[in-house]
């Protein structure tokens, strides 16, 4: 057995029925020319057959039955790859429509603490001749930077390559320059956190720190702080149930709104979901007169800095959506960024860190009985950027289409919009509980709408 970190531990004693802790996504492929029908058959088949299987993907809590269980990690001799790796069909018409209720359904389930904690689902059926992967792995075990970065290792930049790499093989893996993104790699919220609270008892670090946030939130008043969020649909207690939906957008059609009105592609993004999630509450009639709130993960790198490493604040930023005018909502947006960007610009390394844990720190109360529903939430969504591929891709010769990530939801955060760049696109994934917010398919369309009017605006 071995010790398991705390920043490991937490997600394993927080997890419950209603709150599964692992990260997940959805990759949809094209089968090279001439694939078979029994083309993906073969290919469960082939990756079964990769019975070498490294140190992480052999993980399990010692004593799954015990809480004492989940502070040290025990090691599988034997993994039964046939579990971990499931053969599975959309039903009929097989439309993206039941890929979606499939992968909600998966993303509601906890995983097994008595085996390794992961598994990956191969789906055929698909009516336009494409199939998927979805693959969930512990919070405990892997973020999301770090499970898209060990999909990346799977594929490859050729697609005559038909050479069969799986993630959890021990053999050092051939690199390829389509895996990082422009920026370097970004933290997801919830590992900024974990990080940050297992340092949390540094007061030499955080009391400088929260003087210089009491005073540019005293002469700033684009800077959000925690708790100036108003109460929504969004921030209530959540059930077990998910739904899971996904779509891509060009990348140049967000990074010309960005050219046009002097912004960046994070902001017209960010711009895109403001415009979103005001017109499915206002669906709802839940709209607030005060802007909704996101914790977002912001790049502090400079363009002329090198990639590597990590260089993020998780910060507050207002959404705007109590403004009608799209370009009015994108503006506001872009300052309150800009405004956290130059605090995060004043602190130290640890001083971020710590500033980022105590934006996320009142996650840590929300299993507290009630405390969701008496307490004003800290924000109202998170909204993260994983960096992904920036070349087409291809796996035993099928092309990456779309990477769409799943991430978690909480109480009091009942909805977690994750998007990745991969080649050319923007591929977002949207999960949400199913019992607080109805017709989730709806922020798909309204994402559009939103892109659609920042492009008519800015041109006008």
């Amino acid at each position: 057995m071995t010790y398991m970190p705390p920043t490991d531990a937490m997600f394993l004693l927080a997890e419950s029925r209603e709150h599964p802790m692992h990260v997940g996504g959805l990759q949809l492929f094209t089968p090279p020319d001439g694939a078979g029908p029994d083309y993906v058959r073969d290919m469960v088949d082939e990756i079964r057959s990769h019975t070498e299987v490294n140190s992480r993907f052999r993980k399990r809590p010692a004593d799954p039955v015990s809480s004492v269980g989940n502070l040290w990690w025990a090691t599988e001799s034997e993994v039964d790859l046939e579990y971990h790796i499931r053969h599975s069909a959309v039903p009929r018409p097989g439309r993206i429509r039941e890929l979606f209720q499939l992968t909600s359904r998966w993303h509601g389930t906890l995983l097994d603490r008595h085996r390794p904690m992961w598994e990956t689902h191969l789906v055929e059926g698909l009516e336009d001749g494409r199939f998927a992967v979805y693959t969930k792995v512990h919070h405990s075990l892997v973020d999301g930077v770090s499970a898209l970065r060990m999909l990346q290792t799977t594929l490859d930049e050729s697609p005559d390559d038909r050479a069969m790499r799986v993630p959890w093989d021990p053999r050092p893996k051939r690199s390829h320059d389509g895996g990082t993104s422009r920026g370097g790699p970004l933290a997801l919220p919830l590992s900024v956190a974990g990080k940050g609270l297992s340092l949390g008892t540094t007061a030499a670090g955080l009391v400088p720190a929260g003087l210089k946030v009491l005073g540019q939130a005293v002469r700033d008043h684009n800077f959000i702080t925690p708790f100036e969020a108003p109460k929504t649909v969004l921030n209530g207690p959540i059930g077990g149930a998910r739904r899971f939906v996904a779509q891509s957008w060009e990348i140049e059609r967000v990074r010309a709104v960005a050219d046009a009105t002097d912004a960046t592609l994070n902001d017209v993004v960010l711009a895109m979901c403001s415009g979103a999630l005001r017109t499915y509450l206002l669906e709802l009639d839940g709209l607030p007169d005060k802007s909704l709130t996101a914790m977002v993960p912001v790049s502090l790198r400079s363009d002329s800095e090198s990639a590597g490493g990590n260089a993020v604040g998780a910060v507050i930023c207002s959404l705007a959506t109590d403004l009608d005018d799209p370009i009015d909502r994108l503006r506001t947006i872009r300052e309150s960024a800009q405004a956290s960007k130059r605090l995060m610009k004043e602190l130290t390394p640890l001083q971020i860190l710590l500033l980022s844990a105590v934006n996320m720190s009142a996650l840590a109360l929300s299993p507290v009985p009630g405390y969701v529903s008496l307490a004003r939430p800290p924000f109202n969504v998170i909204i993260s950027n994983v960096p992904g591929p920036t070349k087409p891709l291809y796996w035993n010769g099928s092309r990456l289409d779309g990477v769409y990530p799943a991430s978690i939801v909480l109480d009091g955060q009942a909805m977690n919009i994750t998007f990745t760049s991969n080649d050319d696109a923007l591929d977002f994934g949207i999960v949400g509980c199913r019992q607080t917010l109805p017709s989730l398919q709806r922020m798909i369309h309204h994402l559009e709408d939103a892109l659609t009017d920042l492009e008519k605006a800015s041109t006008a």
